[in-house]
């Protein structure tokens, strides 16, 4: 049976997407099953003093976040993952960020999913369920990290990795290993260098 490997996501993260692209990738080569989970990084940073250009940010990313949720709820895992290919295409790999509901309209489309699943991105009526599943990931590896968070369900999970791209093919399967042995390592906490520019292609 696949090992299922748990990656939780905020859809507006760069850094989220291109580790779900990498694990995708992985299962290629790995007898694993990758589950997009959600998590909020508006909710993760509620509160804060923040820079004004990112929180701003942190406004407009409520929306796709309650979003991800009400499909996860509603339609269930896969249906989100294909939403989140469709969306992550648009947002990340094509610089789609002019208009985040017609965005996510146009992914909902071509997930098939109901279009009127967008209004969720409106509404606050169930951000306490989105503050859940954001405390889930953080019970999980702790207050002091970011997205993503990815888990194999045993062991410790962690936040990252933080990839600059996504790895292909043995590469990706390598990266894989490597990350499933860590997470095994009792008193592993960080590795960190500098980063690259992200590659999306």
């Amino acid at each position: 049976m696949a090992q299922i490997v748990d990656v939780f996501v905020d859809p507006t993260c760069p850094f989220a997407w291109l580790t779900s692209r990498w694990a995708l990738n992985a299962a290629e080569v790995r007898d694993v099953r990758i589950r997009f989970q959600p998590m909020s990084l508006s909710v993760l940073n509620e509160g804060r003093d923040l820079d004004p250009d990112y929180m701003e940010a942190m406004r407009k990313a409520w929306g796709p976040a309650r979003l991800q949720l009400a499909i996860d709820e509603q339609h269930g895992q896969d249906a989100f993952s294909t939403w989140y290919t469709a969306w992550g295409t648009r947002f990340h790999v094509q610089d789609q960020k002019d208009d985040y509901r017609r965005v996510a309209v146009e992914a909902l489309e071509e997930a098939g999913l109901p279009t009127d699943l967008a209004d969720a991105m409106d509404t606050d009526t169930n951000d306490d369920a989105l503050r859940a599943a954001q405390k889930r990931a953080q019970d999980l590896v702790g207050d002091d990290v970011g997205t993503p968070v990815i888990s194999f369900g045993s062991g410790t999970a962690y936040f990252g990795p933080v990839l600059s791209r996504a790895p292909r093919g043995e590469e990706a399967g390598r990266l894989l290993d490597a990350m499933a042995t860590m997470a095994e390592i009792s008193g592993f906490a960080e590795l960190k260098r500098k980063r690259d520019p992200l590659d999306f292609s």
